[in-house]
């Protein structure tokens, strides 16, 4: 199993419209494609403008041939142009994890 862990960081005051714009057009497209996130996550405490999720993968073909159909897709092109145009992101950070050899892994969701 891979984990991809995405930490996203938006300008002051627009993380409400960014995730809105996820919320109606990014998450139906992504879903789609790599099925449902492990989690997608707000903060409670720490920086109010940071969001993370992660996804689950068999292995990084799997991950690899998912993200491709994904990018290849016109309405993910369409999502990630009306992200530009808002330009709420600041910064992104990304990890490929696999689990510790004594942690058992949850369940895919699709």
């Amino acid at each position: 199993m891979l984990l991809d862990v995405r930490t996203y960081v938006c300008r002051p005051g627009t993380i409400r419209n960014h995730l809105s714009l996820y919320e109606r057009i990014g998450k139906p497209v992504q879903t789609r494609h790599l099925g449902q996130p492990v989690a997608y996550l707000t903060t409670d405490t720490g920086d109010p403008n940071a969001y993370l999720h992660i996804w689950m993968y068999e292995d990084a073909a799997d991950r690899a041939r998912r993200r491709a159909a994904m990018i290849a897709d016109p309405e993910w092109q369409h999502y990630l142009a009306e992200s530009a145009k808002l330009g709420a992101l600041e910064s992104q950070r990304n990890q490929l994890m696999v689990p510790a050899n004594f942690f058992s892994p949850p369940r895919r969701v699709e």
